[in-house]
Formats: C-alpha cells, structure tokens, sequence
C-alpha cells in the first residue's frame, strides 16, 4: 500500500478505489488511538464507498506523535486530499474521526460532497482521570479504554487484540487524541452542515452514546440516522455486515 507525500508529512493510505465504477471517493478516518485496521474488510472492500483509508499522522504505519487538536488533524487530512489531488469527497469518520470530517464540512465545505458519521458526536468531552491516566498509569487506562470499546458482549480475542494494539501505542500520540477530543464542541454549528449525512450510532455506545448520535441528526437537515442494535463503540468491527449494508444502501440512495 502506498504512501502520500503531504506538505504535511507522509501519510500511509490504503487504497482501494476502483476508477472503472465512476463513483465519489470517500475519504476514511480513524478515531483517537486506531488505525485503518478499525475498518473491517466489509467496510474497507465496499464497492459502492470507492475508499482511501488513511493512518492520521503518528498513528498505524504514518510516522509522528500526532496531533492535539481536531482542526490539525482536519488540516493533515485536507493536505492528504491535495496530494490525491481530490477537489472533493465523501468524508466517513468514526469518533475522533467523525470530528474531524464535520470540521471540514464546515470550515471547507466545497471539499466534501457527503457525511458518513459513525460513533461520533459534535462534543466530544473526556473525563480528567482518563487524560491524567494516560500520563500517570497508561497501562490501566488502556484497559479502561478498551472495557468501553464495546458492546455487552464483547468478543474476547477482539478485545484481547485492542489491548495489545493500545499497549503498544505511543502514550504522547494517545494523550494528544484524547486531548483534541476534550476540547472538541461543534453544537451550535451544526446547522451549517448541508451535505447529504450518514449518521451510525450504537445502542450499546458507551464512550459516545447513542443520543450523541441522535443529536446530530437533529440538528443537521436532512440527515439519515441508523441505529445498531446491541453496537458498541466498535460497532463497525463488532457488526461489520450491519454496518456495511447501512452505508451501502444509504450511498445507493444518493445523487452526488
């Protein structure tokens, strides 16, 4: 897989558009701590999303310690753009991810044609102990972090590979994500946000809860909410087909 020479710095994609389909590409983005395996192939391989999944700065095989704002990350992902030379694309973001897509969409809305939001919010608040952890007991706060990933019944070696992949994280890159999260809050610009929206949330979401979600589709026009049942935080890799077949049949329905 490639990477992307950005003024930014080099960004690693995973690349899977297909030019013979003729569609908008969408544009994919982590959250705070993940890299693009937090897409399953269901989502990664879907026809219809014609996707590039990128590693944000200092996260996966993207060299750095990342960022500690949201709109920074927005920049890396816009300079990312450039360098695929996408005038405009669907925008996917899950979390931290979901945050940085409404920042474009709003800040530069000629460069997104689409939202697909899943596991998002327009704050997005942590808690002190979690910040302070990450400094203090990284190891316990992983665990902390991981037991709210997902549902009630989480899949046990899912979990066991979230834990090795957070213990193995660079703590400063961790502290940033959660950093740009805390100071996150797009509430009262919600309404400005007129492209057509996706919005995936899980019943079972205890790190962004299922009414952030129906939150946003309250507040931007139009938008289309999808609730999965039983989903955690990780619902896209707890309930990969459940969540592919929301985005494809939603992207079907559109006109762009």
């Amino acid at each position: 897989m490639p990477y992307a020479e950005t003024e930014r710095g080099m960004i690693w994609y995973a690349d899977h558009r297909d030019p013979t389909l003729h569609r908008p590409v969408t544009v994919v983005i982590h959250g705070a701590g993940g890299t693009h395996l937090d897409w399953p192939a269901e989502i990664r391989r879907l026809p219809e999303l014609n996707a590039v999944i990128l590693d944000l700065p200092g996260h996966g095989r993207s060299a750095g310690t990342g960022r500690n704002s949201v709109g920074a990350y927005a920049s890396d992902v816009l300079a990312f753009m450039d360098a695929l030379k996408l005038d405009k694309a669907i925008l996917a973001g899950h979390s931290m991810g979901g945050a940085i897509a409404q920042t474009i969409a709003l800040q530069h809305p000629a460069r997104v044609i689409g939202l697909i939001l899943i596991g998002t919010s327009a704050k997005l608040g942590v808690h002190p102990d979690l910040l302070n952890g990450m400094v203090n007991e990284f190891k316990r706060t992983v665990n902390v972090l991981v037991s709210l990933y997902y549902g009630t019944r989480p899949n046990e070696s899912m979990v066991r590979r979230s834990q090795q992949r957070l213990s193995d994280f660079n703590p400063v890159t961790l502290y940033n994500d959660y950093v740009a999260c805390n100071a996150f809050d797009l509430r009262d610009q919600l309404q400005h946000i007129t492209v057509p929206t996706l919005i995936i949330g899980g019943s079972d979401d205890r790190m962004t809860p299922y009414k952030a979600s129906s939150f946003l589709n309250a507040h931007i026009a139009g938008s289309r909410l999808v609730q999965i049942d039983g989903g955690g935080h990780m619902m896209m890799l707890e309930q990969p087909e459940t969540a592919a077949e929301a985005i494809r049949e939603w992207l079907m329905a559109q006109t762009f």
